[in-house]
């Protein structure tokens, strides 16, 4: 257990995704459940049922404690993103998840629709919250801006994972226009390849805390390119910043964006120009 948190850590044996290492799969422990009982839990989280959240809800089960399993990923959509099938199995794991769970939650509408349609019972709207001290307008640095864009070009940025699923190379042909500096957040599989079909966008890694709510604050225009949200948590961090948003038009966006005053729904693969 590792207690250098403010909380107990109890860390699981896990093994990296193929194709994708930054996020890692449990392997069975007995340390789970074993963690459970000592920490005398009376209600079970459950994040995700492929990574961790399966083996948790069959260690509850065999506790016996309630076990509510929140549904923050479209795994389905996943499946056909980076193997081309799998979608229907990838269904089949997350409703036997969550109808063995006692309540779950979607953070979205679009996301409670979809769990309804693929039959997974006893649904509740649990949308997420944002730090409105850390993301705020005030955090605009001119210095930063300088920086990012020192013949003072429109900032527009992308936040967050680089992955195939978040289409972010639908950026490239913005990254090409006078006047634009496209800057990209985040670290991921995908990479070298938007380095590549970007070289005038500007990468800078992965960003946290303040520095993140500054990186934030000083973009002009905020675009999320992923279609597959089912809430999308950057948007809300946008918006806190007093930054507009692009977004698909799907998943998550939907409920965040009032389309046309505090930013734009597009289809979904829309290039930004």
């Amino acid at each position: 257990m590792d207690r250098s948190h403010p909380y107990p850590v109890v860390r699981i044996p896990s093994l990296p995704l193929p194709g994708y290492p930054q996020v890692r799969v449990a392997l069975p422990s007995r340390k789970l459940a074993a963690a459970i009982t000592s920490h005398g839990s009376d209600v079970v989280h459950l994040a995700s049922p492929f990574v961790l959240g399966a083996r948790g809800m069959t260690a509850a089960l065999r506790l016996r404690i309630p076990a509510v399993a929140v549904y923050q990923t479209d795994l389905g959509s996943y499946a056909r993103t980076y193997l081309g099938a799998g979608e229907n199995a990838a269904w089949r794991r997350i409703r036997a998840v969550h109808t063995a769970a006692d309540r779950t939650l979607a953070p979205s509408t679009a996301a409670a629709r979809d769990l309804d349609e693929h039959g997974v019972p006893r649904i509740r709207l649990w949308p997420r919250g944002v730090d409105t001290e850390r993301f705020h307008p005030s955090r605009r640095d001119p210095e930063l801006r300088r920086s990012l864009a020192p013949g003072g070009e429109l900032i527009v940025g992308y936040i967050g994972r680089l992955a195939p699923e978040k289409n972010v190379e639908l950026l490239a042909p913005l990254s090409e226009l006078p006047g634009i500096q496209v800057v990209v957040v985040g670290d991921g599989p995908s990479e070298p390849a938007l380095r590549a079909a970007m070289p005038r966008a500007r990468f800078l890694g992965r960003r946290t805390g303040d520095d993140l709510a500054r990186v934030f604050a000083s973009l002009d225009v905020f675009a999320h390119t992923g279609p597959q949200e089912t809430f999308c948590q950057t948007v809300q961090e946008a918006q806190a910043s007093g930054v507009p948003v692009i977004a698909p038009a799907a998943g998550g966006p939907l409920d965040l964006i009032d389309h046309g005053r505090t930013g734009l729904l597009v289809p979904p693969g829309t290039r930004p120009r």
